[in-house]
């Protein structure tokens, strides 16, 4: 039997702070870290602070999201050491999306990039 990671048991809400600091660390807006989010999960900004009011832990943030954006396959890069495309776990895989996405808002890279829009 396999132990969970224990980011799976972090709340969401103990973390979410550190991404508006590293965001508005480099220019960046809490509203931005906002918008990744939302793109990312399909929740409302409602539906977000319900979750950070509740200390909803991430596995339980990811597996409640009501639309996983598609396009966040397109998502690449590494973070922490490891390439989130070789990620095989679905919630490792989710949460390092979202670390990645953060990491390219702190990096200065425009919010159509970050959103993986189509222009």
């Amino acid at each position: 039997m396999t132990t969970k990671h224990r980011i799976y048991t972090t709340s969401f809400a103990s973390v979410y702070p550190l991404y508006i600091a590293k965001a508005e660390k480099k220019g960046r807006t809490k509203q931005e870290v906002d918008a990744i989010i939302l793109w990312l999960t399909g929740y409302s900004q409602q539906e977000v602070d319900a979750l950070l009011e509740a200390q909803k832990d991430f596995e339980t943030f990811f597996n409640e999201a009501p639309g996983m954006n598609p396009s966040r396959t397109l998502i690449k890069g590494v973070v922490c050491g490891v390439r989130v495309e070789d990620i095989e776990e679905p919630i490792m895989r989710e949460i390092r999306y979202l670390d990645k996405l953060v990491d390219e808002l702190a990096k200065g890279k425009a919010m159509e990039k970050i959103l993986r829009s189509k222009s």
